[in-house]
C-alpha cells in the first residue's frame, strides 16, 4: 500500500516562506487551489507507482514547485507581447497596428488618472465626448467634421442608420465585399435598417447604372473601396467625382468606404517611392472630390488603435453624432487618447518615422540587410545553426492593398535536430514568443516587421534555443 504520509498537509505548506510569496502574488484562496491539485497529482502518482516517494524535503520543493507553475499559468494574461517575423505588417491575429510611442504615453498617461472625456471644463458642466479628435480629423483630412466608433465595421453600421435608415442605399455589386471574421457588406447593412439596391455586375458598373436606380426612397449612393481584394481584366468602375457629381444632380449624398484609413504619403521624401501612392486611395483625396462621408480604420494603415472613423459634411456627421447606436459604439478615454496622439504626429508632419506602420512600410531594403546580417552573424557563430540571407517580400496585411509586395531580406534559418515545423513550434514557444513563416520548407525571418529595439531580444532568444537544445533557458 502506497505511504503517504510524507506529503504535508496543506497549512503546514502554507507556513513556508516561498508559499507565502505565492500568496502575496496570487492570494490565499488560488494558492490553496494549486497547493491541493499539486498533492492530488503527487498522491495519484504515488498510488500508481509511478516512482518511489521521494525524501519530505524533496517532496515540499516538488510541491512548492509544482504550485508556483499552475498559478504562473493561470494568472498569465492572454494578451502577451510577440515579436513579429512574419514580414506581414497589419497582422490581424497579431492585433495590427503596433503604437507609436507617443501614442503609449498618452494612453498611460490618461489611464492612470481622470480626464475631461465628458466634462466641458471651461463651461464647468457636462461635455461631449464624441468632440474627441474632431479637430485632428479635420486637419488630416480636410473633412468637415469627424467622429469615432469602436470598429470600422461600427463605423459603417451607425453610418449607415443615421443618413438611410428605412430607404435605399445604391451600391455597386462588385463592392459587396466580405470583410474578416465571415461580416459581410450587405450584412451591416441589414442591421443598420438601410435597404441595399445593388447594381452593375461584378466586374462592370457604370456611373449610368447608379442614375437608373435612384428614385424617390433612394437616401445615399455608397462607394466600397475593395482593400482586400483586386479584379483585374474586363473591368469598370467609375470615379468617385463621377458619382459626387451624381449626387449633386439629384441631391443624394455619395458615401465612401476607405476602410484601410490610409491619410497619404507621410510628409517627408522618402529614399524610395511611397509603396501604396498607386493603390490605396487617400481619406483626404475622396474629402477633397466630394464624397460627403467618408468611413475607415483607426488601425490599418492609419497607425493608431482599433476604431471605427467616419468624416465628412457637418450636417451628416451631427445625424451620426445624434443616433442611439452611438452609446453603444462609443470608444472610451484611452481610444482618443492614442487616436489623437497618433493623429498629431500626421498633422505634425512626423509620421513617417514616429508611427511604427509607416516605418515599417517605408523602410529602406539597405537598412533592412544591416540588421539581418547582424542577426545572422550572431546565430552563425552557435554550432548547430544554419543561417542565410535571401531576397524576399513584405507584405502590407490586414485586408490592405492586396497584391502589393514590399522588396525585403529573409533571414533563413536551420538548426540541427529540428524540422521547419519543430523550429517554428519552439519559436513560438518563447518569451516573448517568436512569430515567423515557413516558406519553401525553411524557417524565415523577415526584419521588415521586427521592431528595431528587438533586434538584441530575438538574437538573444534565438541563442536560448541552442544553449537548451530547443528549450529556453531560464
Amino acid at each position: 500500500m502506497a505511504d503517504f504520509r510524507l506529503i504535508p498537509s496543506i497549512e503546514q505548506l502554507r507556513q513556508r516562506a516561498t508559499i507565502r510569496a505565492l500568496e502575496a502574488r496570487f492570494g490565499a484562496d488560488a494558492t490553496v487551489d494549486a497547493l491541493r491539485e499539486a498533492a492530488a497529482a503527487v498522491r495519484d502518482a504515488i498510488a500508481r507507482g509511478d516512482a518511489a516517494p521521494p525524501g519530505e524535503s524533496a517532496l515540499v520543493a516538488k510541491l512548492e514547485t509544482m504550485a508556483e507553475a499552475r498559478l504562473d499559468e493561470q494568472f498569465r494574461p492572454p494578451l502577451q507581447p510577440v515579436i513579429n517575423a512574419t514580414g506581414v505588417i497589419l497582422h490581424t491575429n497579431l492585433g495590427r497596428a503596433p503604437l507609436a510611442s507617443v501614442a503609449v504615453d498618452r494612453v498611460a498617461l490618461v489611464a492612470r488618472g481622470y480626464s475631461p472625456l465628458e466634462y466641458d471644463a471651461e463651461r464647468g458642466g457636462r461635455g461631449r465626448r464624441d468632440r474627441h479628435a474632431d479637430a485632428l480629423l479635420r486637419r488630416v483630412t480636410g473633412a468637415e467634421a469627424g467622429v469615432v466608433v469602436n470598429h470600422h465595421a461600427a463605423a459603417t453600421l451607425v453610418m449607415l442608420a443615421a443618413v438611410a435608415a428605412g430607404r435605399e442605399v445604391i451600391v455597386s455589386r462588385g463592392e459587396l465585399v466580405e470583410i474578416g471574421g465571415g461580416f459581410r457588406v450587405p450584412d451591416v447593412m441589414a442591421q443598420s435598417g438601410a435597404l441595399l439596391r445593388e447594381v452593375g455586375t461584378t466586374n462592370k458598373t457604370r456611373a449610368a447604372d447608379y442614375a437608373a436606380a435612384i428614385g424617390p426612397r433612394t437616401a445615399l449612393i455608397l462607394r466600397v473601396h475593395p482593400s482586400n481584394f483586386r479584379i483585374e481584366g474586363f473591368t469598370e468602375r467609375p470615379e468617385l467625382a463621377d458619382l459626387v457629381a451624381l449626387g449633386r444632380r439629384f441631391n443624394i449624398p455619395v458615401a465612401e468606404d476607405l476602410g484601410s484609413g490610409y491619410l497619404g504619403p507621410p510628409e517627408r521624401t522618402a529614399a524610395a517611392p511611397y509603396p501604396l501612392a498607386d493603390v490605396e486611395p487617400s481619406v483626404g483625396a475622396s474629402v477633397a472630390a466630394g464624397a460627403d462621408l467618408c468611413c475607415f480604420s483607426g488601425d490599418k494603415l492609419l497607425g493608431g488603435p482599433q476604431a471605427g472613423i467616419v468624416v465628412g459634411r457637418e450636417t451628416l456627421v451631427a445625424a451620426i453624432r445624434r443616433h442611439p447606436l452611438m452609446r453603444a459604439l462609443r470608444v472610451d478615454k484611452m481610444t482618443y487618447a492614442a487616436l489623437e496622439a497618433t493623429l498629431a504626429e500626421y498633422a505634425a508632419g512626423r509620421a513617417a518615422t514616429t508611427v511604427p506602420v509607416q516605418r515599417m512600410l517605408t523602410m529602406n531594403g539597405d537598412f533592412i540587410l544591416l540588421r539581418a546580417e547582424t542577426l545572422a552573424s550572431k546565430l552563425r557563430a552557435i554550432a548547430g545553426w544554419h543561417v542565410n540571407l535571401v531576397a524576399g517580400a513584405s507584405a502590407v496585411g490586414g485586408g490592405s492593398a492586396p497584391g502589393v509586395e514590399l522588396p525585403t531580406w529573409l533571414v533563413t534559418v536551420d538548426k540541427d535536430g529540428l524540422s521547419p515545423d519543430a523550429l517554428e513550434s519552439q519559436l513560438r514557444a518563447l518569451t516573448p514568443p517568436v512569430i515567423a513563416r515557413i516558406e519553401r520548407d525553411r524557417v524565415v525571418l523577415d526584419l521588415r516587421t521586427v521592431l528595431p529595439d528587438q533586434d538584441e531580444t530575438l538574437a538573444g532568444l534565438l541563442e536560448g534555443i541552442d544553449r537548451t537544445n530547443g528549450l529556453q533557458s531560464l
